[in-house]
Protein backbone atom coordinates (compact mmCIF):
# COMPACT_ATOMS: atom_id res chain seq x y z
CA UNK A 1 0.00 0.00 0.00
CA UNK A 2 1.05 3.56 -1.24
CA UNK A 3 2.03 5.95 1.44
CA UNK A 4 -0.27 8.36 0.66
CA UNK A 5 -3.16 5.69 0.78
CA UNK A 6 -1.93 4.86 4.59
CA UNK A 7 -2.01 8.59 5.30
CA UNK A 8 -5.52 9.00 3.56
CA UNK A 9 -6.83 6.03 5.78
CA UNK A 10 -5.40 7.26 9.01
CA UNK A 11 -6.73 10.81 8.49
CA UNK A 12 -10.35 8.81 7.43
CA UNK A 13 -9.85 6.89 10.97
CA UNK A 14 -9.18 10.03 12.83
CA UNK A 15 -12.01 11.81 11.28
CA UNK A 16 -14.43 8.54 12.19
CA UNK A 17 -13.21 8.43 15.70
CA UNK A 18 -13.69 11.98 16.26
CA UNK A 19 -16.97 11.67 15.20
CA UNK A 20 -18.02 9.12 17.32
CA UNK A 21 -16.63 10.99 20.03
CA UNK A 22 -18.48 14.13 19.42
CA UNK A 23 -21.33 12.29 19.15
CA UNK A 24 -21.43 10.68 22.41
CA UNK A 25 -20.27 13.61 24.14
CA UNK A 26 -23.23 16.05 22.67
CA UNK A 27 -25.73 13.15 23.34
CA UNK A 28 -24.21 12.38 26.74
CA UNK A 29 -24.48 8.81 26.02
CA UNK A 30 -22.01 7.22 27.84
CA UNK A 31 -22.61 9.60 31.51
CA UNK A 32 -25.09 8.12 33.56
CA UNK A 33 -26.55 10.84 36.29
CA UNK A 34 -24.93 9.30 39.82
CA UNK A 35 -28.11 7.54 40.91
CA UNK A 36 -27.67 9.14 44.36
CA UNK A 37 -28.64 12.49 43.01
CA UNK A 38 -32.03 10.97 41.29
CA UNK A 39 -34.92 11.37 43.42
CA UNK A 40 -37.14 8.37 44.26
CA UNK A 41 -39.31 8.50 41.32
CA UNK A 42 -36.60 8.72 39.09
CA UNK A 43 -34.56 5.46 41.29
CA UNK A 44 -37.68 3.60 40.85
CA UNK A 45 -37.98 4.28 37.07
CA UNK A 46 -34.30 2.87 36.61
CA UNK A 47 -34.74 -0.30 39.18
CA UNK A 48 -38.32 -1.34 36.91
CA UNK A 49 -36.34 -0.88 33.65
CA UNK A 50 -33.77 -2.91 34.32
CA UNK A 51 -33.88 -6.21 32.21
CA UNK A 52 -37.18 -5.67 30.97
CA UNK A 53 -39.13 -6.34 27.83
CA UNK A 54 -42.15 -4.58 26.98
CA UNK A 55 -44.75 -7.03 25.28
CA UNK A 56 -47.43 -5.68 23.36
CA UNK A 57 -49.61 -4.63 20.21
CA UNK A 58 -49.53 -1.52 18.08
CA UNK A 59 -52.16 -0.28 15.60
CA UNK A 60 -51.87 1.27 12.73
CA UNK A 61 -54.95 4.09 11.99
CA UNK A 62 -57.12 3.31 9.23
CA UNK A 63 -56.22 -0.60 9.44
CA UNK A 64 -57.76 -3.18 11.00
CA UNK A 65 -55.48 -5.42 12.83
CA UNK A 66 -58.24 -6.88 15.72
CA UNK A 67 -56.18 -5.19 18.63
CA UNK A 68 -53.25 -4.28 17.21
CA UNK A 69 -50.09 -6.22 15.64
CA UNK A 70 -47.78 -7.76 18.17
CA UNK A 71 -44.79 -5.73 19.30
CA UNK A 72 -41.73 -6.20 21.50
CA UNK A 73 -38.76 -4.08 22.75
CA UNK A 74 -36.23 -5.50 25.15
CA UNK A 75 -34.41 -3.26 27.61
CA UNK A 76 -31.50 -3.93 28.97
CA UNK A 77 -31.68 -0.45 31.10
CA UNK A 78 -32.39 3.31 31.82
CA UNK A 79 -30.17 5.62 32.96
CA UNK A 80 -30.80 9.25 33.41
CA UNK A 81 -28.38 11.50 31.73
CA UNK A 82 -29.10 14.78 32.04
CA UNK A 83 -31.92 17.53 33.04
CA UNK A 84 -34.83 15.48 31.20
CA UNK A 85 -32.53 12.69 28.83
CA UNK A 86 -32.80 9.75 29.65
CA UNK A 87 -31.07 6.63 27.47
CA UNK A 88 -32.62 3.38 26.94
CA UNK A 89 -30.14 0.23 26.12
CA UNK A 90 -32.64 -1.53 24.14
CA UNK A 91 -32.51 -3.79 21.45
CA UNK A 92 -35.09 -3.67 18.59
CA UNK A 93 -36.59 -5.41 15.61
CA UNK A 94 -38.16 -3.28 13.38
CA UNK A 95 -38.63 -4.56 9.63
CA UNK A 96 -35.15 -5.77 8.36
CA UNK A 97 -33.58 -4.07 11.30
CA UNK A 98 -32.51 -5.97 14.19
CA UNK A 99 -30.20 -4.43 16.39
CA UNK A 100 -29.38 -2.93 20.43
CA UNK A 101 -29.19 0.63 20.12
CA UNK A 102 -28.51 3.25 23.26
CA UNK A 103 -31.89 5.49 22.31
CA UNK A 104 -31.44 8.77 24.17
CA UNK A 105 -35.07 10.67 24.80
CA UNK A 106 -36.73 12.86 26.61
CA UNK A 107 -38.79 11.65 29.72
CA UNK A 108 -41.39 14.28 31.21
CA UNK A 109 -43.28 13.58 34.39
CA UNK A 110 -46.81 13.37 34.93
CA UNK A 111 -47.03 13.45 38.59
CA UNK A 112 -45.87 10.26 39.00
CA UNK A 113 -45.92 9.01 36.02
CA UNK A 114 -42.99 8.80 33.69
CA UNK A 115 -43.93 9.54 29.52
CA UNK A 116 -40.92 9.66 26.66
CA UNK A 117 -42.22 12.43 24.54
CA UNK A 118 -40.42 12.39 21.25
CA UNK A 119 -41.23 15.02 18.13
CA UNK A 120 -39.74 15.07 14.86
CA UNK A 121 -37.12 12.44 16.99
CA UNK A 122 -34.81 10.21 14.61
CA UNK A 123 -33.51 6.94 15.43
CA UNK A 124 -30.22 6.00 13.27
CA UNK A 125 -31.10 3.60 10.88
CA UNK A 126 -35.26 3.42 12.22
CA UNK A 127 -35.98 6.72 11.06
CA UNK A 128 -37.96 9.99 12.57
CA UNK A 129 -40.76 9.56 15.12
CA UNK A 130 -43.36 11.16 17.31
CA UNK A 131 -44.49 9.26 20.25
CA UNK A 132 -45.96 10.18 23.56
CA UNK A 133 -45.57 6.82 25.34
CA UNK A 134 -46.13 6.36 29.61
CA UNK A 135 -45.40 3.73 32.13
CA UNK A 136 -46.87 2.69 34.81
CA UNK A 137 -46.37 0.29 37.10
CA UNK A 138 -46.32 -2.97 34.69
CA UNK A 139 -48.38 -1.27 31.70
CA UNK A 140 -46.99 1.15 29.14
CA UNK A 141 -49.21 3.03 26.84
CA UNK A 142 -49.15 5.40 24.14
CA UNK A 143 -49.50 7.04 20.60
CA UNK A 144 -46.71 7.09 18.04
CA UNK A 145 -46.28 8.47 14.56
CA UNK A 146 -43.68 7.82 11.81
CA UNK A 147 -43.97 9.25 8.72
CA UNK A 148 -47.54 8.97 7.37
CA UNK A 149 -48.31 6.14 9.35
CA UNK A 150 -49.38 6.22 13.45
CA UNK A 151 -51.42 4.97 16.07
CA UNK A 152 -51.58 3.44 19.02
CA UNK A 153 -49.24 1.13 21.27
CA UNK A 154 -50.17 -0.51 24.52
CA UNK A 155 -48.85 -4.04 26.27
CA UNK A 156 -46.80 -5.17 29.37
CA UNK A 157 -44.05 -4.81 31.09
CA UNK A 158 -42.29 -8.10 32.06
CA UNK A 159 -39.02 -9.49 33.78
CA UNK A 160 -36.77 -10.34 30.59
CA UNK A 161 -35.94 -13.65 32.04
CA UNK A 162 -39.53 -14.86 31.78
CA UNK A 163 -39.93 -14.47 27.83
Amino acid sequence: MSRGIRIGAVAVALAVMFALGWGVARTGIGQAVPIESLSDLERDFTERMQNVVLVGHFTIEGRETGGGSPERYEIARVVKIGDDRWRFDVHMVYGSVDATLPVVVPIVWAGDTPMVSITDFTIPTLGTFTARVFFYGDRYGGSWQHGRFGGLMYGQIEPMDAN
